[in-house]
């Protein structure tokens, strides 16, 4: 995004956010953050210094970020316009970041707080798209208070959902992004395994039947006028992962069919739901809707309201297609993100 982005129009300062959840000043080299021998890079290796902070104020008359060190004065860094959160997962992807920025009064892209607080919890997401009539998958919420004081219990409930709907059975994080901390189990043997992994993410976890089908996604993207949904791609089965999981999306190039090959028909409705998803959450600025296309018709699967825009990542791909392209599509983001104000709208 920082290679692609209007530098005549637009003065852009990087921020990244370290594991410890320190805002560094990061170095503004697009080469240096691409993924490079199977590897991401780390906030601490582009960060110009792990010693300052960057600090947002929280007075909304004051829209100026500075820099701080230990032993030496602020350094004004300059008003922020709007902010780009190019982000994943808890804190960054569940509302509590557009939280911090709705205090600060500073614009910023994406959904608003609560979208993006329902857009990472599962069991939320898929109570508001069964109100508004989208069709969901099965699936089973274990909260944690039910896991810590009778793990037998839950397994019950596990077995019995499995008695109904079959083996295998995905175990996810109820509030995670990206595939992470998820686990595909064909039977009780390595049940507690995955719980344990998804626990290591979120203490609520959620366990999914296998929804046979095709997997289509669609992008939205709010214009002025009003959400549209871009063509939509297909991700094939993938062959040397058990799953679409994370080292198949971001690592392994896993590259997906755009647009899909499906009806007229079929590609009106997709695009048709994945606008009703993206307005039954509040979303705003962008989507990627994820849905199976079953003997049924579509289920959804998940809204991601800040998707990923690596360059083999579908959401910018199948705008390209829709004669969206990658500059055009963060100018329009950035744009959405001005139109609007904090607070409520």
């Amino acid at each position: 995004m920082l290679g692609a982005i209007d530098r005549e129009k637009y003065d852009v300062l990087p921020i990244g956010i370290t594991g410890e959840g320190r805002w560094a000043l990061a170095v503004d080299e697009p080469a240096r953050m691409a993924i490079a021998d199977r590897a991401m890079p780390t906030v601490e290796s582009l960060a110009e210094s792990l010693e300052g902070s960057v600090v947002l104020p929280f007075d909304p008359s004051v829209r100026e970020v500075v820099y701080t060190e230990p032993g030496s004065v602020p350094k004004a860094l300059g008003e922020v316009d709007v902010v780009f959160p190019m982000l994943h997962g808890p804190y960054g992807e569940d509302g509590t970041l557009q939280g911090l920025l709705e205090l600060s009064g500073t614009p910023y892209v994406g959904a608003g707080v609560l979208a993006s607080a329902v857009g990472q919890d599962k069991e939320y997401m898929k109570r508001i798209f069964t109100s508004f009539g989208l069709a969901v998958g099965p699936y089973l919420v274990i909260r944690p208070r039910e896991w810590e004081q009778d793990p037998d219990a839950a397994r019950r409930r596990i077995a019995d959902f499995a008695g109904d709907h079959g083996w295998p059975l995905f175990v996810k994080p109820a509030r995670g992004g990206s595939s992470v901390g998820i686990s595909k189990v064909d039977g009780f043997d390595g049940l507690d395994e995955a719980i344990a992994e998804a626990r290591r993410h979120d203490p609520k976890f959620l366990i999914e039947a296998l929804v046979q089908g095709r997997e289509i996604e669609c992008g939205v993207l709010e214009f002025e006028d009003g959400p549209r949904a871009s063509v939509p791609a297909e991700i094939p089965p993938v062959t040397d992962h058990a799953y679409y999981d994370f080292e198949a999306k971001y690592i392994d190039s896993a590259s997906g069919l755009v647009p899909a090959p499906l009806t007229p028909e079929e590609t009106a409705e997709v695009q048709r739901l994945a606008v009703a998803a993206f307005e039954a959450t509040s979303c705003e600025g962008l989507v990627r809707a994820d849905f199976f296309l079953t003997d049924d018709g579509f289920v959804i699967n998940e809204i991601n309201t800040m998707p990923g825009f690596t360059p083999i990542s579908m959401y910018p791909q199948m705008w390209e297609k829709s004669g969206v392209g990658y500059a055009e599509l963060v100018d329009r983001l950035i744009q959405a993100a001005l139109r609007r104000s904090t607070g409520l709208r």
